[in-house]
């Protein structure tokens, strides 16, 4: 059925179906009966296979990634398909449009996207109005980032704004320093510069879990354009300020498996299965020097079981979709599930 309805979308330019499909089920998230419905028509709820990671008991461990419900307008809809949790955003303090159109392009031979969206946004206060709609036992991330006007100078102030504006809302809270797509923005992850962020972020989050009574999980979603030195300090710094996860990784500026593709000029970050060896192994060197000390979320060319599989073998304890959920619909959260309920790790 997904195969069919994926062949109409794709008729479509990118951001155009994307757009379609998301303000459909935004409006399916307004109505429990249509919730229902996105399920049954997904296939029903996937084999159980629960997990606890970062204090959170998961019904699985497959989540979807941030970027595709940038607005958190489809979070339940979403949710009913059969996601172990769906991470919301990326979400910036102020409205903004985001790049220039066109800005996303698929590569469908190697059944991977090029995107250079820029964190289009709403802002914060219509993604809480949308976050409020989702249904309480949804296991919602929220992922925040900078203002594209912002100086990096100013960075973490935005960061600051987001990370107390969300907390209330969120199951855990995902630090996005990796998108190629805003200016600037990766030169967040070096070290002096991620050391300041994280600990004025780290401070935020210990007075708000006074005040709160809850302490959520800080996750910083890393690049798979990182160097081995890099893996080591960013994981030195994870320690140092008591971060709760790291999601490694986002999109990659790397065209080497697609170079001879029309498209491979196109300027953003490419996902799909030329980002899978590369997002893998900064997931293996994060386990390397990290252990099972601070949990990583795996995500990058998920587009099959074996290669959730993989990610889990490399030391991730959750597993996140979106370029896979796109080329292959919910059923792909179904296989893994089966093939994790069947005696795989995580």
């Amino acid at each position: 059925m997904y195969s069919a309805l994926r062949r109409l979308l794709f008729l479509l330019e990118a951001e155009q179906s994307h757009d379609l499909v998301m303000a459909t089920l935004a409006l399916a998230s307004r109505s429990k009966s249509m919730t229902a419905l996105c399920g049954l028509l997904a296939g029903g709820k996937p084999p159980s296979c629960p997990v606890e990671v970062m204090g959170i008991p998961f019904p699985n461990p497959v989540g979807l990634a941030a970027g595709l419900d940038k607005h958190g307008r489809a979070a339940n809809a979403l949710g009913a398909m059969g996601f172990g949790w769906v991470e919301l955003g990326t979400v910036t303090p102020r409205p903004q449009p985001g790049n220039p159109l066109p800005r996303m392009f698929r590569i469908t031979e190697h059944e991977a996207i090029i995107n250079r969206m820029g964190f289009n946004s709403v802002g914060l206060d219509m993604f809480l109005k949308h976050c409020n709609r989702a249904h309480s036992h949804l296991l919602k991330g929220i992922n925040i980032g900078k203002n594209a006007a912002t100086p990096l100078s100013r960075a973490a102030d935005d960061y600051l704004t987001c990370l107390e504006a969300v907390y209330p809302y969120a199951d855990y809270i995902t630090i996005n320093v990796s998108s190629p797509n805003t200016r600037g923005l990766r030169e967040l992850q070096q070290d002096h510069a991620l050391d300041t962020l994280l600990s004025r972020l780290g401070r935020k989050r210990h007075a708000l879990a006074d005040s709160h009574g809850n302490r959520v999980p800080l996750v910083l979603k890393v690049s798979p354009d990182i160097r081995a030195d890099e893996v080591d300090a960013i994981a030195s710094l994870l320690r140092q300020h008591q971060m709760d996860g790291v999601a490694a990784t986002n999109t990659t500026t790397a065209r080497n498996q697609v170079e001879r593709h029309v498209l491979s000029g196109e300027a953003g970050g490419m996902s799909g299965p030329p980002l899978r060896e590369k997002s893998t192994a900064v997931v293996a060197a994060l386990h390397r020097n990290l252990q099972d000390e601070i949990p990583i979320i795996g995500i990058g060319g998920i587009n099959t079981a074996a290669d959730a599989i993989e990610k889990f073998n490399a030391g991730a304890k959750l597993v996140q979709l979106y370029t896979g959920f796109v080329y292959h619909g919910p059923g792909l959260i179904r296989e893994i599930c089966h093939e994790l309920s069947s005696g795989q790790p995580p």
